[in-house]
């Protein structure tokens, strides 16, 4: 199994909106089939498998990730029908899949055609390799991942929004490789005039180039005040943009946004904002099972007090910046009692170059 879960992991940056799965065909200890899902529409990991053990999957155990799958409400064939055609005597799943449609059915089938099924076995490694795809189906809404560079006193930029660079290249490489494995990334208007950052993931020494899987590039934007020259607007081809609105947005704006190719989404209008809620819905329904938040203060304040952040993900740089006027992790006003305070569990920490990485689930 742990060699299956290795499998499914290749898949991290084609799989979306499928989960990543792997599996192994073993006959008498020795390994005569594998393979993981690569993309939605190809063979999925257990078919792949069977097809390369051949005749000697007869008599053999099948281990796969998650569970297979009965249904044809997706567009390739149910796997089920291959796993008992196959000759397999036994299957080893590490996972039920979350999907209504699959739970519980996919195991049961098998058992009914006489065939002897193990579910659980490394169930903590696999739920945490599909974390935001089992969170999707079950909210649909995208996973949330709020990340942040920032000093070891909170501060993610200086008075005049100087942000650049708080953290060492080692975490902004770790920052670039995590933004190719979401599928969006998520910055307010704020964001986009104090950094006019790209927002795109880079790869190389320099990080200065594209990396082969770019995520959807979302602006938060009520008034559509954002520039046309903005660099968040390059590059569509590669990397594609929406701007999330409302509708008391200039139109002639919106027009000129869509002339350029971006499309403007307009969403509910709550106090002369954005509705949050309502963008992580349309996200789901669009397959976006994992968004990266890479905000400044007001954004990750809005979003974590709607209790729409799953994770938290900060890149502590050894240093102090100081001053109240220093632009915090979190905007907005303080809550009036420490019973209030966001706080995480599965708390882990490691070293990331001379930055420390601290993260944990909310």
């Amino acid at each position: 199994m742990t060699l299956a879960l290795r499998l499914a992991a290749r898949g991290r940056k084609t799989t979306s909106p499928n989960p990543m799965v792997g599996a192994v065909v073993v006959s008498q200890g020795r390994i005569v089939g594998q393979g993981f899902h690569f993309r939605p529409g190809l063979p999925h990991a257990e078919i792949l498998a069977l097809q390369r053990a051949g005749g000697r999957a007869r008599g053999a155990t099948l281990y796969v990730t998650l569970e297979p799958c009965s249904h044809r409400n997706k567009r390739t064939p149910p796997c089920v029908p291959d796993v008992i055609r196959s000759g397999v005597r036994r299957v080893v799943i590490a996972m039920n899949d979350p999907n209504p449609l699959v739970k519980g059915r996919g195991a049961a089938a098998i058992r009914r055609a006489g065939l002897s099924v193990t579910v659980g076995v490394a169930r903590r490694e696999a739920e945490g390799l599909n974390k935001a795809y089992s969170y999707w189906i079950r909210t649909k809404r995208p996973y949330v991942i709020c990340k942040a560079g920032m000093t070891l006193d909170g501060q993610i930029a200086t008075a005049s929004g100087a942000a650049k660079w708080i953290t060492g290249k080692q975490s902004r490489q770790e920052v670039h490789r995590l933004r190719s494995c979401v599928d969006a990334v998520l910055v307010g208007i704020g964001t986009v005039l104090a950094d006019d950052a790209a927002l795109t993931a880079r790869v190389g020494p320099r990080l200065n180039k594209l990396a082969s899987k770019q995520p959807l590039r979302i602006v938060v934007d009520s008034a559509l005040s954002i520039p046309m020259n903005a660099a968040i607007l390059s590059n569509q081809q590669r990397a594609r943009t929406v701007v999330a609105a409302t509708d008391s947005a200039s139109a002639s704006r919106k027009r000129a946004l869509l002339r350029r190719g971006i499309e403007v989404l307009t969403l509910p209008n709550v106090r002369g904002k954005v509705s949050l809620p309502a963008l992580m819905r349309e996200l789901g329904r669009r397959g976006v099972t994992s968004l990266l938040v890479e905000g400044g203060g007001e954004i990750n304040a809005a979003m974590l007090k709607a209790k729409l952040v799953q994770h938290v993900r900060l890149y502590m740089a050894p240093a102090l910046l100081g001053g109240v006027d220093a632009k915090g992790l979190i905007g907005g006003k303080s809550p009036a009692r420490l019973t209030s305070a966001f706080r995480l569990r599965n708390v882990t920490t490691r070293s990331v170059g001379g930055d420390i990485l601290v993260e944990g689930d909310l």
